[in-house]
Parts: C-alpha cells; structure tokens; sequence
C-alpha cells in the first residue's frame, strides 16, 4: 500500500512538473511512463487541478490545466490574475490618497479592502505601514458628502440611456435647482467627481447659461447633487453624435464650461512635459533656446485660472474660437 502511494504521489508531481515547464502532457505517453492505464493519469491531472483551484486564494492568480485539442494534450494555463501584486495595492493606496476625494471613513474601508488584496498575507502590514502616516493625517473633502451610491446611480442611468431628474446646489448664488438631463459621463478630476449631461434644447435652464446655445454637455459636481432620480424615459443619442467622452475629457481639463477655444502661448518654464501632461490637447509649435511656443485646444473658462497661476513662466500669444 504505502508502494503503491509513493508511486501515485512521484508520479502527480512529475506530471505536475512538466506542466509547470510548459510541456504538453499526452495521457497515452504518460500512462507507459508510468506503467499505468489512462484512467490513473487522469485522476491525476483532476487532482492538479483541484490543488491549483485550492492554491488560486494564496498565490493571487487562478491557474488550470486545460486540454488542447490540436496538440491533443493537456496543458497549463494562466486564466488570469486574481489579485493586484503589492506594488500595484501600494500606487492605488498612494492615488486614492492623494485624490483626496472621500471622507475620512469611504477612504479608511476602501484602504483596508484593496490591502486584503495584498500576496502573501505577510505583505498586508508592509503596505499598511508605508500609508499609515499618511492615511492617519488625510484631510476628508469640505463637503463632508457620502456620494457613491448617487454615483452608481448615475451610472446606471448613464448605461441604460435613461433620463434623470436632479437637485442641484449652484456654486454661483448657492440656489437649489431642479433639472432634467440626459446624463452621459462620469468624470474625475482634483478632488471631485462631475457628472457631464445633456439639457434638451428647448429648457428654460438654458437662459442662465453663459452660452446659450451651447452644444456641449453641462458640468455638475457630483457631491452638490442633492437628490437624483432615474426616469423611465429614454434618451437616444444619435451613433455619430455620440459623446466621446475621452475626446471631451483631453479638452475639459478643469470642468468649467464654456466654448472650445485655442489657446496659443509661450513657455519658458524647466519642465515642458509637465505642461503637455496637464493639458493633453497641447502641441509645441516651435523651441528657442529653452522657451516653447505651444497650442492648446480647450474647453471653458477654466484655463484662464491656471494660466495666470503659472506666473512670469506662461504668456499669452493667442486666442481663437
């Protein structure tokens, strides 16, 4: 008996061996290896399979042994991984962080699940240790707003093409108003989240804007939406009218809206990535001797704020709408 189990233990870890090196295990071959019939080689590799089913929680990704029909064998494959490497927990820690865009309890519950996601078990603490300072000391946004069921659904409404009803807190004259939208995007960016959305032509809503006839999507800041409601009517958006919300996003760099514009303007700063990074739609035109001249495509009014914040390092050449 105990022969009998050396040679069945000697056997799944050769056969488990050559798997892990790649080589395509042919049941035939293996059972005259072995000096066993076809059934034995089987239960074996279903016992492979079942171990690295159970091992998949501990080394973060789920592995299998699957059958190739044209090399007529089994092989083993990576599905696909299960969990994020701890380098990987550590930046999404470090990002969500330095978002600063949750109170200090959605941070704190969203910290501790992406560090569960950490391999092996004893890298929790090394994680947890290079954020504790810093997790700690984090400063929760002054709207104090637990938003990410709101969120969800306008997402939801977002995928079903459905229009919502919400109340909205302006920043302007801090009134609490009432529009119906067609919502159509979710966008990040410091600090807050902002719902892009439609106002149907004909809404008396248009009368405040600073452009009337504006054909761009309005911006609303997700956390001054004090009540939103999913309606059951839909909205269609026409395929080649379809809102490219990458293509908006490279443009609406600090949510307010406005007209699309060019900006051309000199730079003679030390860092001209850091330019061509805060603003994606930027080109440089030309370089002398250490100062740019670059083009920039963008939405609203928003651009003037950072432009002026750049100092003596940023001049205006040029606008065109």
């Amino acid at each position: 008996m105990e022969t009998i189990k050396r040679d069945k233990i000697e056997r799944v870890l050769g056969i488990y061996t050559k798997l892990l090196n790649g080589y395509l295990i042919n049941k035939s071959e293996e059972s005259a290896n072995y000096g066993v019939n076809e059934r034995s080689i089987q239960r074996d590799i279903d016992d492979i399979r079942n171990y690295l089913e159970a091992d998949s929680e501990r080394i973060g990704c789920i592995n299998s042994v699957i059958y190739d029909r044209i090399g007529k064998g089994y092989r083993l494959e990576q599905i696909y991984k299960m969990k994020f490497s701890n380098s990987e927990v550590l930046a999404l820690c470090k990002i969500l962080l330095d978002s600063r865009a949750f109170t200090k309890k959605e941070m704190s519950d969203m910290l501790s699940k992406l560090i569960s996601c950490c391999v092996p078990e004893a890298n929790k603490k090394l994680v947890t240790d290079l954020i504790n300072n810093e997790s700690f000391h984090y400063v929760e946004p002054k709207h104090k707003s637990d938003f990410l069921d709101l969120m969800w659904d306008a997402g939801q409404a977002i995928r079903n093409c459905n229009y919502i009803e919400i109340d909205y807190l302006r920043t302007k004259d801090k009134s609490l108003v009432n529009r119906k939208v067609k919502p159509v995007a979710i966008m990040f960016s410091e600090y807050y989240f902002y719902l892009t959305a439609f106002i149907d032509d004909d809404d008396d809503a248009r009368k405040d804007f600073d452009v009337i006839n504006d054909s761009f999507p309005t911006i609303y800041r997700i956390d001054r939406i004090k009540r939103l409601n999913i309606l059951s009517e839909k909205f269609h958006i026409p395929y080649s009218s379809r809102f490219e919300e990458g293509e908006f996003r490279k443009r609406v760099q600090f949510m307010y809206g406005g007209k699309l514009q060019k900006v051309k303007f000199k730079y003679s700063g030390n860092d001209v990535d850091a330019i061509l990074d805060r603003l994606p739609t930027a080109t440089i035109l030309s370089e002398d001797n250490g100062t740019y001249l670059l083009s920039a495509e963008v939405f609203g009014k928003g651009i003037d704020m950072w432009l002026r914040s750049q100092g003596d390092m940023i001049e205006i050449i040029e606008r065109s709408k």
